[in-house]
């Protein structure tokens, strides 16, 4: 607790300093507005420079905000002034002098054709933009993701992590809403961790972090929402780059990154092939209290071998219908085909640890994927002072099945006594239409209201038959197994929110509207549920600025957390004959109340980004392990005497989250650049189930440091070190989980070309070691989805230093809160 008090304490200190020196120096006003010459395009982020010709007198100026706009205080004086900006001509006014405040007005800058030939395109660069609303993580250069996933690029963002079974958690948090360019999709549909390893990263341009959505974003998620924007080039003419890679544990892929530009039209495209062995690992080792089980210690290893083939293609159009408006098709389409043989050899023993039995369970499956998504987005710039009208539709499919043999062997007795066969099929559907409509009123007040409406459709089929009479007996089905579950929903959204700047100080108000109908049905037993019910979610976004490059806000807002497909349904699932998943029909949504007050300040080399966040969630879910009993309470036992655990979600508990965050970029000089995060976040959940309490603490953290070295010899040189620190719930506690990634490149043929190298996972320490405790057994477990990975890539780049035209319609001119 003094941690909390102590932070506090700092950043209201920091605050109050800076406002008791901008008040105690007397000082003037200097505003303006840079575009780009060529499109009147706002330019975000150029540098306004004071150079005094008084050399007792420090350098005085900042930066543009996201609409090209400058206004800060400098004292009283005779300037040198420059305007500059990335492949753009400096523009320098001399012996400036300034007594009282100054409006510069609209400035046009107009592109260096020379600096633009020999920069490398904007597009490539990887950073770190951190804003009041949200992270912006550009993929750009990062080396150590090169060949890799999108679950390897979420990994790397800040108040992001990524644990070994690929569920991806913000600030700790795994209810996270994941987006594709804005939108819910397929592609992260069901299955979102095993999905993300699919798409590849060389397809992802950047990733949004919104800790702190307003009133236009769905309510889902309540940790916050991780918005994934993939690659579409604009650039004049035909250009792209073609990616090669190679590695072990053997992997190699092959991708194509083009677009091809007119003045009405543009075609754009990313497509990869990539096929990739992934091997892995388990053990775990239980002690069983029960009195009539045969056996006190069962001990498992297991392995995994798996290979993987993927084909991942975006291929779109935009056409440019005049001036003001254009329109975008797009179809994304993944196809992956696996096959996987999983060994589990299992160690039965007694209360004195004699071997009782040991047998070998063979696991092979194949599985197969599709999915396909087709989008169409309408935008029209309705007048010159910022209306705007847009609207989005889209419809995607996936599809997802799985054949599996399972063989088991008991080794003393050399003899089969397990074979079974399952068919799983997953078949998610999802539709969508969006509407907005924006309405500045002014420059610094705008309204903004629209509708969406999304339906999704989830189907999830299990067929298991088993041999029951050895050893050539028939296989028969199980009954208590097999099912098919329907999941639909549908929900309609309204919302409506307000912004307005006054001097400093800037708000962004809304409050939006979700009616939610489900309808659940299961085929074997005939059981069919309803669930409606509307709910309002308040939004509030405040900003105050201390001065030119340092805010501070604050953010309400309430979310949810929709039960949704395996969490709902009854029949169990099972990673292996004596552990089983199973849903809850009776599942509730979970509602989140979440606030959050950040600080944001910015220095010539350092970008300091931090905050205290805190969530109450009503309903919570918790998942609960335990023996499956008969009617008269002894334990189930599998037919090798071994007691079967299941695990199941509840609505348990209230949960209250209190966290820390702390994100810094800095470039002590220009070889050399630092971008590190830390998180510290306090769990307390509340709650009872079966006459037992649940109640627990958790205070656990996650570290991240990046650093880039740009190297003599044109070489450049990444090391990212990730720490995620021992955490605990009711029944569980984990160990912490340290990772190092590598990675070096050099640019080649006159930077047309790259080769790089990544080592992904250095000392094989990726692994997840936990142990369970309940009444009925202790277990020790260790888990490794993936081990240590290394990659080559080459890259050539072909046309890609043009002269920008258009710049992008629609991605970062939305009047979310800026401050």
């Amino acid at each position: 607790m003094k941690l909390w008090i102590w932070s506090s304490m700092l950043l209201l200190g920091c605050l109050g300093f800076a406002q008791q020196k901008e008040s105690a120096n007397s000082s003037i006003q200097v505003t303006g507005k840079l575009i780009d010459q060529s499109t009147e395009a706002p330019l975000e982020f150029a540098t306004v420079s004071f150079l005094s010709t008084d050399d007792s007198v420090p350098p005085q100026g900042g930066v543009t905000d996201l609409n090209g706009n400058y206004k800060f205080n400098i004292s009283p004086g005779t300037y040198n002034v420059r305007w500059e900006y990335i492949t753009f001509k400096s523009i320098v006014r001399n012996n400036v002098t300034l007594t009282s405040d100054k409006d510069f007005g609209v400035m046009m800058m107009e592109l260096d054709v020379a600096e633009l030939d020999a920069a490398v395109v904007i597009a490539e660069k990887t950073t770190v933009d951190i804003r009041l609303d949200k992270k912006i993580y550009n993929i750009g250069k990062d080396l150590t993701v090169r060949g890799g996933s999108a679950s390897d690029v979420l990994d790397n963002v800040p108040s992001v992590s990524v644990d070994v079974e690929g569920n991806v958690a913000l600030r700790g948090n795994d209810n996270v809403t994941i987006l594709i360019d804005g939108r819910p999709s397929a592609l992260v549909g069901f299955n979102g961790a095993e999905a993300l390893r699919q798409i590849p990263a060389d397809a992802i341009e950047k990733v949004e972090v919104i800790t702190s959505p307003s009133a236009r974003y769905d309510a889902e998620g309540t940790a916050g929402i991780l918005n994934i924007i993939l690659r579409k080039q604009r650039l004049q003419g035909f250009n792209g780059s073609v990616q090669l890679d190679a590695g072990y544990n053997p992997q190699a892929g092959i991708s194509l990154n083009g677009n091809y530009r007119t003045d009405s039209w543009n075609f754009f495209t990313n497509t990869g092939l990539r096929y990739r062995e992934r091997p892995g690992n388990a053990s775990s080792s239980t002690e069983y209290f029960s009195s009539n089980a045969q056996n006190d210690f069962v001990d498992e290893e297991r392995n995994f071998d798996r290979i993987g083939r993927n084909l991942f293609t975006s291929l779109g159009a935009e056409y440019f219908i005049d001036e003001q408006s254009s329109i975008v098709g797009n179809v994304v389409f993944r196809l992956g085909n696996d096959d996987d043989l999983n060994t589990n050899v299992i160690d039965r023993f007694d209360e004195n640890r004699n071997l009782n039995e040991q047998t070998i369970r063979t696991e092979q499956e194949g599985e197969d994927e599709e999915d396909i998504q087709f989008s169409l987005d309408y935008q029209n710039d309705l007048d010159d002072n910022g209306q705007k009208l847009k609207a989005s539709l889209q419809y995607s499919t996936s599809i997802e099945e799985e054949l599996a043999n399972i063989l088991e062997r008991e080794t003393t007795q050399n003899e089969i006594n397990d074979v079974e066969r399952s068919l799983s099929k997953e078949d998610e559907r999802n539709a969508l239409l969006q509407v907005d409509y924006e309405l500045p009123v002014g420059e610094d007040e705008q309204w903004e209201a629209g509708y969406r409406g999304s339906y999704r459709d989830i189907s999830n089929s299990f067929f298991l038959e088993e041999r029951l009479v050895f050893p050539d007996g028939p296989l028969v089905p199980d009954a208590g197994l097999n099912n098919t579950f329907n999941y639909d929903e549908l929900v309609n959204a309204f919302y409506g929110q307000y912004g307005r700047e006054i001097n400093k100080f800037s708000f962004l108000a809304g409050l939006r509207y979700e009616y939610t109908n489900v309808d659940i049905s299961q085929a074997t037993t005939n059981i069919v549920d309803e669930k409606n019910y509307g709910s309002l979610f308040p939004t509030l976004n405040l900003g105050y600025e201390l001065q030119q490059g340092e805010n501070i806000t604050l953010g309400y807002n309430r979310r949810v957390r929709r039960p949704r497909g395996r969490f709902l349904n009854p029949f169990p699932s099972r990673s292996s004959e004596s552990n089983v998943f199973q849903g809850n029909v009776d599942l509730d949504p979970t509602f989140t109340h979440a606030l959050d007050m950040g600080y944001l300040r910015r220095w010539k080399k350092i970008t300091l980004s931090t905050s205290v966040y805190y969530n109450q969630s009503d309903e919570n879910w918790e998942f609960i392990q335990e023996e499956l009993q008969d009617a008269n309470g002894d334990p189930i036992l599998t037919d090798n005497g071994d007691p079967i655990i299941r695990r199941f979600p509840v609505n348990l508990s209230t949960q209250y989250r209190l966290g820390y965050e702390f994100t810094l970029t800095y470039r002590p000089f220009k070889w050399w650049t630092i971008n590190s995060d830390f998180n510290l976040f306090r769990n307390e959940t509340d709650g009872d189930f079966n006459n037992q309490s649940f109640d627990f603490v958790n205070v656990s953290y996650f570290a991240r440091l990046n650093q880039k070295f740009d190297l003599p010899a044109g070489i450049d040189f990444q090391a990212r070190v990730n720490y995620r620190g021992a955490s605990e719930d009711a029944q569980r506690t984990q160990n912490g989980i340290a990772t190092v990634n590598l990675a070096a490149s050099k640019d080649l043929f006159g930077d047309k070309a790259t080769i790089s190298m990544n080592v992904s996972d250095l000392f094989n320490s990726r692994r997840r070691e936990s142990t369970t405790v309940t009444p009925q057994f202790i277990s020790d477990s260790s888990f490794q989805w993936r081990e240590r990975q290394i990659n080559m890539s080459f890259i050539y780049r072909f046309n890609q230093k043009k002269s920008r035209e258009r710049g992008e319609r629609g991605d970062d001119d939305d009047f979310e809160f800026q401050g």
